[in-house]
């Protein structure tokens, strides 16, 4: 058996840039073997990338919002036929505006993206490391999953979802050695503000977090095994702490303050 056989393996979604590339990066770096997901082309730049460490990458391109993408990248995962040491659940997407002016379409590009493909694969992932008794997931939720989201309401109700889902996996798979670890970053220096079409609001033209320092410690918490992580900055630290204690309607009024376009003032 060679040495790179021994290295084990970790799957990393929505990882052609932002907080997943970073992820992969980290898995790279700490002596994994990856297999790494997008639904675009540039997917293959990152395998290119990250094979320079030395680690063996498979790039998968597939679209997770249907149903087949995912089933495509679990077979790709079968297909290595090496258990799974790790998983990043990070693939996602956001759609600014007022709830009435999104398109129904755009509407469930989220849904089925960051809710319905996180469940599907979660569940495949995890019958085969709960089969195994061995096994680490991170699911990327958000610091938007604390509070309502006015001009934003699909996407952190998805969030919400999320946070609520690996909350309830974690206490069903306590009494096995698979640990599942919510990362909750605040806004981050991504294309997410970009693809949502958000520059034009306040948390769009804000300061924010370096996506390297959310995947790092993302990463820590998912080794340690952590039930969740707020990342990276203090000032998402301490929205998550006031969160907790101001009424939905007052936080709901703020993230609106926050996200909604500023023409519209």
């Amino acid at each position: 058996m060679t040495e790179t056989t021994l290295r084990p393996l970790a799957l990393v979604t929505g990882a052609s840039s932002g907080i997943g590339l970073d992820l992969a990066r980290q898995f790279v770096g700490h002596g994994f073997d990856v297999i790494v997901n997008a639904e675009d082309d540039d997917i293959h730049d990152v395998a290119t990338e990250l094979r320079a460490s030395g680690a063996t990458v498979q790039a998968v391109r597939a679209d997770l919002r249907r149903p087949t993408g995912v089933e495509e990248l679990f077979a790709s995962v079968r297909s290595a036929d090496r258990p799974l040491a790790a998983a990043a659940l990070n693939a996602g997407v956001g759609q600014g505006g007022a709830f009435l002016d999104q398109s129904l379409d755009d509407i469930r590009e989220i849904i089925d993206l960051n809710v319905t493909s996180t469940v599907h694969l979660a569940q495949l992932v995890l019958n085969d490391m709960v089969s195994r008794n061995s096994g680490r997931v991170l699911i990327t939720s958000s610091i938007a999953s604390t509070m309502p989201g006015s001009y934003q309401a699909i996407y952190n109700a998805s969030k919400a979802f999320l946070q609520s889902f690996a909350y309830a996996i974690q206490d069903e798979l306590k009494d096995t050695e698979v640990t599942i670890t919510s990362l909750m970053p605040g806004p981050t220096d991504t294309d997410f503000f970009e693809r949502a079409d958000m520059e034009n609001t306040r948390v769009g033209q804000g300061s924010k977090d370096d996506p390297a320092d959310v995947a790092r410690m993302g990463f820590e918490a998912l080794m340690a095994g952590k039930s969740r992580v707020v990342a990276a900055s203090a000032k998402t630290k301490i929205q998550e702490a006031v969160d907790k204690v101001l009424p939905d309607k007052v936080k709901a009024a703020a993230h609106g303050q926050m996200a909604k376009p500023l023409s519209d003032d």
